[in-house]
């Protein structure tokens, strides 16, 4: 064995100064701070993260719980307006009987009145034809009977007179 100085030798001795200076000028020490802060980034980032997804939890609830509300009210409003519909339909409909019946009544009244005209037009026409009838009868009895007749009345009037 040959204690030269050889490449391998001079590669030791480059490795011992190489971490000798590194270790003298800290450079784990800076790795260790320069991790250190990292490390306490990424648990701000984690931290932060946290709050930002128990916020969106929060948000997400209040959204469900606004949009629930929302869904009851708008059920309300629909249910509101359905009654509201059946009351207008409901008075509608009573109106619309209402009008037929008192349309129905004056109808009916103008009915009654025409055939009270009708009547009375048929009455009075009557009567007409029984007085045209009346006038040519008596014309005629008149005629053949007059002279009788007026002398019988004379001896009647005279008779109540005395």
């Amino acid at each position: 064995m040959e204690f030269g100085i050889n490449a391998e030798f001079w590669a030791i001795v480059a490795l011992i100064i190489f971490i000798g200076v590194v270790l003298y000028i800290r450079v784990p020490k800076m790795l260790n701070s320069t991790l250190d802060a990292r490390i306490k980034t990424i648990e701000a980032e984690l931290t932060s993260a946290a709050q930002l997804r128990e916020e969106a939890k929060k948000l997400l609830a209040s959204y469900a719980n606004k949009r629930a509300e929302a869904e009851a009210e708008a059920q309300s409003i629909v249910t509101a307006a359905r009654e509201e519909a059946d009351r207008l339909a409901k008075e509608a409909a009573s109106a619309l009987e209402a009008l037929i019946v008192r349309r129905t009544r004056a109808v009916e009244e103008k009915i009654a009145q025409a055939e009270q005209q009708a009547i009375a037009e048929v009455r009075g026409r009557s009567a007409d034809v029984a007085v045209e009838a009346a006038r040519v009868l008596l014309t005629q009895q008149m005629a053949e009977k007059g002279d009788s007749l007026v002398s019988q009345a004379i001896k009647d009037v005279g008779a109540k007179l005395n």
